[in-house]
C-alpha cells in the first residue's frame, strides 16, 4: 500500500527557485512511483509585497535590492535557465524582464485550492510569469491561466474583482512566517520535515526516501 505523504509548498510565483523546486519535487515523486502518494497544498510568500502595480525591471531590481554586480545577476539569471530546463521548464527571462505583485495571483491560488485545481493553477501561472513574461497582477492574465488550468473563467473574474480570499491569504502568510519560513521554496513534509531551497529531483528523492524511513 503507498504511504502518505502530506506536502505544504511555501512559494511565490515570482520565485524562479520555487520553479526549479517544484519541478525537482514532481520528478522526485514521480520517481518514487506507487510507493507514495501525495497531497500538496501550495501556500503563499511575497518576496515583494510593496510591488507597485506594473512592476520593476528585474536586472534593476536585484541590483539594487541585493547590491550584486548586474554581471553576476545575469551570470546567476542563465544557470537558473538551465536549473529549470534540467526539470522541463522553459525561462524566458532576460535583461528586459520584469517583477511584478503577485498578491492577487495568491488569492486566485487560494480560490483554486477549494476548487481542487490548485496544483494545475500554480503551474500555468509559473508559465505565465516565466515563459510568457506576462503580468501575474493583471486580472485578464489570470482569468485567461486560470481558464486553461480548468477553471470557471466567470468565478475566476469575480473573485479577482472581490476582495475574497485576501484575508485568508494573509493569514497563511502570517502563519508561516510564525513557522520560521523566511525563504522560499520551503517544503515541509507531513508537518514535520523541511526541505528547502530549489533542489534537484535526486536531492528531493533522497530527503523523501529518508522521510519514509522514519516511519
Amino acid at each position: 500500500m503507498p504511504r502518505q505523504l502530506k506536502i505544504d509548498f511555501v512559494s511565490d510565483i515570482a520565485c524562479p527557485w520555487c520553479v526549479i523546486g517544484l519541478g525537482g519535487l514532481e520528478h522526485a515523486l514521480g520517481a518514487l512511483g506507487d510507493e507514495v502518494t501525495a497531497d500538496i497544498t501550495f501556500h503563499p510568500f511575497e518576496l515583494n509585497p510593496a510591488m507597485a502595480a506594473g512592476g520593476e525591471n528585474v536586472l534593476e531590481h536585484i541590483v539594487r535590492k541585493y547590491g550584486m554586480p548586474a554581471a553576476d545577476v545575469r551570470a546567476n539569471r542563465e544557470r537558473i535557465k538551465a536549473r529549470a530546463a534540467d526539470v522541463g521548464f522553459t525561462m524566458n527571462t532576460s535583461d528586459d524582464s520584469r517583477i511584478y505583485n503577485t498578491f492577487d495571483a495568491h488569492r486566485l491560488l487560494a480560490w483554486a485550492k477549494d476548487e481542487g485545481r490548485q496544483h494545475a493553477l500554480k503551474r500555468r501561472l509559473f508559465a505565465l510569469n516565466f515563459t510568457e513574461q506576462a503580468d501575474p497582477g493583471d486580472h485578464e492574465a489570470l482569468v485567461a491561466a486560470a481558464t486553461d488550468a480548468g477553471l470557471d473563467p466567470a468565478a475566476a473574474r469575480d473573485v479577482l474583482a472581490s476582495d475574497r480570499y485576501a484575508a485568508e491569504v494573509r493569514a497563511d502568510e502570517a502563519h508561516w512566517q510564525r513557522m520560521g519560513i523566511t525563504g522560499v521554496p520551503a517544503v515541509i513534509v507531513n508537518d514535520t520535515y523541511l526541505i528547502s531551497g530549489g533542489q534537484p529531483p535526486e536531492e528531493f528523492e533522497r530527503q523523501l526516501r529518508h522521510i519514509l524511513q522514519q516511519g
